[in-house]
């Protein structure tokens, strides 16, 4: 992993809950509004995790996850957010059929329904299955939200590069590569493969 980064991929607080704790190791993403023709790009494979919060979140997600929804909506500052995991993408799946999407339920927090709506969205239906593997870093660092954060996008730049030498990995070695290999293996003929 690098010595430092100052860049950060922008997702919901539940789903970088879910990831921290282990829970999943997948993102998915469409694409936000103010990226290029509204699709995701993959800019960075190596990034901190900024979270956000986001009003219709509560539904979107399974009903297990729905209190921690609460809880963090709850306890968020509308003008600091808290930075303390970082992630390396080490598979991309370009999912364009929804069987794929349907392969992975159990193994992410987010409902049918949602991905669903997701999926659809857009000029062409589809959208990208990231295979992260997640580290903490001993202490969360505390930013300003700055104006520069916000709006519909998935990449941002921190205003200062955080270091990422002292990190420990949320799921051991052995664990992490058995479910990266159990989801290559459900999306083998469902979704495209990506280096």
């Amino acid at each position: 992993m690098a010595v430092s980064s100052n860049t950060a991929f922008k997702e919901w607080a539940v789903v970088v809950e879910a990831l921290a704790g282990a829970e999943q190791i997948l993102i998915l993403r469409k694409g936000g509004i103010h990226e290029q023709r509204g699709e995701f790009r993959m800019e960075h494979r190596q990034f901190w995790l900024f979270p956000t919060q986001f009003h219709e979140a509560e539904q979107s997600v399974i009903p297990s996850k729905r209190p921690a929804v609460r809880d963090i909506a709850a306890a968020a500052q509308r003008d600091a957010v808290d930075i303390q995991f970082f992630a390396e993408v080490t598979d991309i799946h370009r999912l364009t059929d929804f069987a794929a999407v349907k392969q992975l339920q159990g193994r992410h927090i987010w409902t049918e329904n949602i991905l669903q709506q997701r999926f659809d969205f857009g000029r062409e239906p589809g959208l990208h299955a990231l295979v992260v593997r997640v580290a903490r870093a001993p202490e969360p660092v505390r930013l300003p939200v700055r104006e520069s954060y916000g709006g519909c996008k998935s990449w941002i730049e921190l205003e200062r590069a955080l270091p990422t030498h002292n990190l420990t990995p949320v799921i051991d070695d052995a664990e992490f590569q058995k479910q990266r290999a159990e989801i290559t293996e459900l999306l083998a003929t469902h979704a495209h493969a990506y280096a």
